[in-house]
């Protein structure tokens, strides 16, 4: 009997904003079960293993389609609030990948929405935390935004897939959800670094800039704030920076 298994597993926690981001790769994985060496009179032969393809090892061609159809998803949902190419086709399309290899990465549509979503949080845990563990424990604040707002002026896609208030896809705001609530975590952790008590004051402290930070991102790549990257970097990081002085959590 023979089939296919494909392994998934998406890891990422933060510094401040994010810590590191181990390097899983999905690959699908042939398999074979021997009951005997002949069932019902036909001899079961081991499986020939996957050849290279034009020097391309199988295990390569399937990590590279991957990250085509990584890529298409973060094109169509970062180029327009309710976009209509988000299918399963559209996607394909976009990638130009035949239809029959999106299925040995994903299930369906969402599972590659929570991938893009997860590869793209992925990315700037890998560079945040080298930015952050690179600067003096009072300039990491600083370091870590600086580096969250840079990676999301240099790609609009990444921006709007995280930050935008008009891209309302159901699994981007699941996913956006449940990042905000780690981000809180590790902010709060980052406060008692500095010194804070740890408690349900600093808890709730923490959620509250998790908020504001997000939601002043969020104004900003609209227009509606007008400060340019420093500008932002500093306000932001000031900000969460004064969040953390131990005095405000004495009970």
């Amino acid at each position: 009997m023979t089939g296919s298994l494909t392994a998934r597993s998406t890891c990422w926690t933060g510094a401040l904003i994010v810590i590191d981001s181990p390097n899983v790769k999905c690959e699908n994985v042939c398999f074979q079960i021997y009951c005997s060496n002949r069932v019902a009179g036909v001899k079961i032969e081991p499986m020939a293993q996957a050849r290279p393809y034009r020097g391309v090892e199988a295990a390569d061609r399937v990590a590279e389609r991957r990250r085509r159809f990584l890529e298409a998803g973060l094109d169509i949902l970062g180029s327009d609030p309710d976009p209509s190419e988000l299918t399963v086709r559209g996607i394909c399309r976009q990638a130009g990948v035949a239809l029959r290899y999106f299925y040995e990465s994903f299930t369906d549509k969402d599972d590659l929405i929570a991938a893009v979503f997860d590869w793209v949080i992925a990315d700037i845990a890998a560079t945040t935390q080298a930015a952050v563990t690179a600067a003096p424990l009072k300039e990491q604040s600083r370091a870590g935004m600086a580096n969250i707002v840079r990676t999301i002026a240099a790609d609009t896609r990444v921006g709007r897939l995280l930050f935008s208030a008009q891209l309302s896809n159901a699994v981007v705001v699941r996913k956006r959800a449940e990042s905000g609530a780690l981000m809180a975590m590790l902010l709060f952790q980052h406060a008692g670094t500095l010194g804070a008590q740890s408690n349900d004051l600093i808890k709730a402290t923490s959620h509250f800039a998790v908020g504001g930070v997000g939601q002043t991102i969020t104004a900003w790549l609209a227009g509606d704030i007008t400060l340019d990257n420093d500008q932002l970097v500093d306000r932001l990081a000031a900000i969460i920076d004064q969040l953390a002085v131990p005095e405000l959590y004495k009970s």
